[in-house]
């Protein structure tokens, strides 16, 4: 008979916490845990025996009583209540289950009706119920959901850690219909999702299948069902005691619940072997579930998988009898590290032994010190191929900085943390610097720089450049430095100015009223001399161009208002708009003559005009005031001014006189 054992059996990273805690537990007083600790009567009665019992009701507390929290969780008020007890409280909640709690919570503030997918008897639920004080919906199957009245609230869906992944998709899908709103959070544990896909693959080659575990225990049962499906003859026993018999038969699949200790799987097998007739050269099971504990020594080099974690450790799975542990600090050190994205269960990691006991049973690990041997195999191997490798810096020493790479330590002078002198280096501790290795004597003397890969990067890009660069073309760049003349711009490896004319259509007296240093800008070329090496660039744009398509606003014949800005001798320049001006020659300001502008007009006076001309290749525009209103503009501030009878015909003489004297009267 070959007997075949899922690889994910027995204790789950959370039960086995909460066993080892409740078994290390030192307490002056009595010692209970808050239920039953874990589905399983042999550890049960193993915990009495060590004056462990199990309390229900928490009025049969006393002050420095010691309370063992078991990892289904219990709800906010149950913290309330034991605070209130003044016992000392060891809380061994798995936390996995104790990010559901954070959710649901979370979600209840924020408005959502918290909707847990899971058996409303099981405690794990119960716990959950808690933190939203107990105003969940709890659904067990697609019926409870299809029973629910539709409704326009908002819905945040979780699930039983231990609860199938593939019902939980289903009823999810089911109240999407009945809610306006539906959030899903994936909450099964994935260690459960690993030993319920085990299982349900070995039973469909297994003769039979012994599903090991407590009958209370809702894992369990779901093994149970998922491997009797592919299965019939499947049999969920305690312990050996139960195991049924297995005569004539080729292929036994054995799995166990979350809740089953190692001991007992291995019993349950050794059993099998007594009880089969075993036949020459038949595997010895028992010696090679012994030899599958693999033997470790301090100073190996090993691999696992990463099983959980929590604030202090990060727990490995070696394929030992013991787990491993890493501190959590030698993750955290790490400013782009992610618990919920790195320390997924399953991954693989591997670290250095630094005890094979670190004194509570667990085999002591170490990342950092593996990280560094191979952080120094890999510089070897990026100085040796002048490779550019990425590194963090740590903190600013004399003389330039000190950077990390995997635990290695490395020194980048301040001549080469960049290609610009930098006076002060505190801002780039934290960040990620591309170096290339220029010195590695040893462990101890490694030497980095980042200015040779920038030189190098600016010679490249600069020679793309000069190969492609035309003028009209396009680029994007960073103001690098303000002048009065105008603003350099960095084009990648190249300099280009922006001459102060060429920056706004308005005339301003310094860059720094368009652009700052930092800037990013879109210029043009718009000039360039490759012997020189000098690019000529345009930032304002045509189309910003008070001028732009200016005879589709103004056509000869429209009246427009303006004001008067400038006056010369031969007229007056007046400002149609920003940027805009208008000229009205001296022979268009009056019907009457006059020797210069300031006789009839002022500067800032407003002046209605009629266009008779739009020439927008010189940008002119010709202005007629007197073609407007046959009343001639009068100051106020003076009389108007008297023609000279020779220049007036003697027909118009009388009718002028009559008019102009009206306009004073009026004026005055």
């Amino acid at each position: 008979m070959e007997i075949v054992v899922a690889k994910s059996s027995g204790f789950c990273f959370g039960v086995d916490r909460a066993v080892k805690t409740a078994f290390d537990v030192q307490c002056e007083g009595r010692v209970f845990t808050l239920g039953e600790l874990i589905h399983n009567s042999q550890v049960i009665e193993t915990l009495r025996k060590k004056g462990i019992e199990p309390i229900h009701d928490l009025e049969e507390l006393r002050e420095n009583d010691c309370v063992i929290i078991r990892a289904h969780g219990i709800g906010k008020d149950v913290y309330e209540k034991l605070k209130e007890c003044k016992v000392t409280v060891l809380d061994a909640t798995c936390p996995y289950v104790k990010r559901i709690h954070e959710i649901v919570n979370r979600k209840q503030e924020e408005g959502f009706k918290i909707v847990i997918v899971g058996d409303p008897q099981h405690p794990e639920v119960k716990g959950i119920n808690g933190w939203c004080e107990g105003k969940a919906l709890i659904v067990s199957d697609e019926r409870d959901a299809e029973n629910l009245d539709y409704s326009d609230e908002r819905i945040c869906a979780v699930a039983q850690t231990t609860f199938r992944q593939s019902r939980y998709d289903a009823i999810f899908e089911t109240l999407k219909k009945k809610f306006a709103f539906a959030l899903k959070f994936d909450t099964i544990c994935n260690a459960t999702v690993e030993r319920q896909t085990e299982a349900a693959e070995l039973s469909k080659v297994a003769d039979a299948m012994v599903v090991i575990g407590g009958w209370n225990s809702s894992n369990t049962q779901k093994l149970y069902e998922i491997c009797r499906q592919n299965c019939p003859q499947t049999y969920l026993i305690e312990n050996a005691d139960e195991l049924p018999s297995l005569n004539n038969i080729k292929t036994v699949g054995i799995t166990a619940g979350a809740s089953t200790p190692d001991w007992v799987i291995k019993e349950v097998i050794l059993h099998m072997e007594d009880m089969t007739n075993r036949q020459e050269g038949e595997i010895d099971f028992s010696k090679a579930l012994e030899e599958s504990f693999t033997e470790l020594r301090t100073n190996d080099v090993v691999k696992g998988k990463i099983i959980g974690y929590n604030n202090n450790d990060v727990f490995v799975d070696l394929g030992y009898k013991a787990d491993g542990i890493i501190p959590m600090e030698e993750f955290i050190d790490d400013p782009d590290f992610d618990p919920e994205r790195d320390l997924k269960p399953g991954t693989e990691i591997e670290a250095i032994i630094t005890k094979l006991n670190d004194g509570e049973g667990n085999v002591a690990l170490s990342k950092k010190k593996m990280d560094s041997i191979r952080g120094f195999e890999e510089l070897e191997d990026a100085f040796k191929n002048e490779k550019p490798i990425e590194v963090t810096a740590k903190e600013v020493v004399k003389g330039g900085l000190v950077a990390e790479y995997k635990g290695m330590r490395i020194f980048i002078p301040a001549s080469q943390v960049s290609d610009r002198f930098i006076k002060n280096l505190s801002p780039f501790v934290g960040k990620k610097i591309r170096i290339r290795i220029t010195e590695l004597a040893n462990r101890r003397r490694i030497v980095g720089s980042a200015r040779l890969l920038i030189e190098e990067e600016k010679n490249r890009k600069s020679e793309a450049f000069w190969n492609e660069v035309e003028e009209g073309k396009e680029y994007t760049g960073t103001v690098k430095s303000l002048t009065k003349f105008g603003a350099f711009v960095d084009l990648g490896g190249v300099d280009g100015l922006i001459h102060v004319s060429e920056l706004s259509w308005k005339k301003i007296d310094d860059p720094s009223e368009v652009l700052k240093v930092g800037d990013t800008v879109t210029v043009r070329v718009i000039g360039v001399d490759r012997e020189k090496k000098k690019v000529s660039l345009g930032y304002r744009k045509a189309e910003d161009n008070p001028w732009y398509n200016i005879e589709e606003k103004y056509h000869v014949g429209d009246v427009v208002t303006g004001i008067i800005k400038r006056m010369v001798p031969f007229g007056a320049f007046v400002e149609l708009e920003d940027g805009v001006e208008g000229l009205v020659h001296i022979s268009q300001i009056s019907n009457v003559r006059i020797n210069k502008p300031d006789e009839v007009l002022s500067l800032g006076q407003k002046v209605d005009m009629k266009v008779i001309e739009v020439n927008p290749e010189i940008k002119k525009i010709s202005l007629s005031i007197k073609e407007v209103s046959p009343i001639d503009p009068v100051r106020e501030d003076e009389e108007a001014p008297e023609a000279a009878e020779e220049d007036i015909p003697t027909e118009h003489t009388e009718e002028m006189t009559n008019t102009i004297g009206d306009l004073i009267n009026e004026k005055k």
